[in-house]
């Protein structure tokens, strides 16, 4: 028993203290937070841009607005129907020369699709009388989305906002097959140096506290919705 703590504690030593490793897992932290982060912010641009013409066109005859919400619908259609893999290395091979940037456009596209649903279910869960209201009191159509349809959307649907942010994190762990040096590929590296399994474990611990902390925050804005709620 005391030679497998000794061993174990060895491999953790060679894998995060020798040499200054943990500097490199520091690094490919930063690289993957930053990754989520910018893609989280395309992301819910584009969604909140698909979803609000879509929810505009279902209610336009115009051939413009059937247009761009078959466009929208395609897009949708497409992004969630391949993997993301396939994604990142069409960005990387055929938009984008740096991996950085290659990987900042892939997850954020990708992510766009799936949040524009998010965001179009949580309009179409608020009552129709709030529009209606709105235009009663002389709101155009635009203001009333603004004022009073998108508030009460984005409440309903932060949770699930919240959980895409989660799994595009998670998500970005492939951006090492294009060569960007994030958390994942920092602890593949320092595997094939050290020749020891113990790099991805840390890795896979890194991100469980990533996530834990990320889905407590999480619980706490849903005990704070529910609250204001009821009060």
């Amino acid at each position: 028993m005391e030679n497998r703590l000794h061993r174990l504690l060895e491999d953790l030593y060679q894998a995060t203290i020798y040499k200054d490793r943990w500097v490199q897992y520091l690094e490919g932290l930063g690289m993957t937070l930053s990754l989520a982060a910018l893609a989280c912010l395309i992301g819910v641009a584009i969604g909140v841009l698909v979803a609000l013409v879509r929810t505009a066109a279902a209610s336009k005859r115009s051939l413009g607005w059937r247009l761009a919400s078959g466009a929208c619908g395609l897009y949708t259609t497409v992004i969630r129907g391949t993997p993301i893999i396939v994604q990142l290395l069409i960005s990387y091979t055929v938009l984008f020369s740096g991996g950085f940037e290659a990987c900042v456009f892939a997850f954020g596209i990708n992510s766009g699709a799936y949040v524009s649903e998010v965001i179009r279910g949580g309009i179409a869960s608020i009552d129709p009388g709030q529009a209606e209201a709105g235009r009663s009191l002389g709101l155009s159509q635009a203001a009333t989305m603004r004022l009073i349809v998108l508030p009460q959307a984005v409440k309903n649907i932060l949770p699930a906002l919240f959980n895409e942010f989660i799994a595009l994190l998670k998500e970005t762990s492939v951006a090492g097959y294009i060569a960007v040096r994030d958390l994942t590929k920092v602890s593949d590296s320092l595997r094939g140096i050290t020749f020891l399994s113990t790099p991805l474990f840390v890795a896979a611990g890194i991100y469980l506290v990533l996530v834990l902390g990320l889905t407590e925050i999480q619980k706490k804005m849903e005990r704070r919705l529910a609250q204001s709620d009821r009060s």
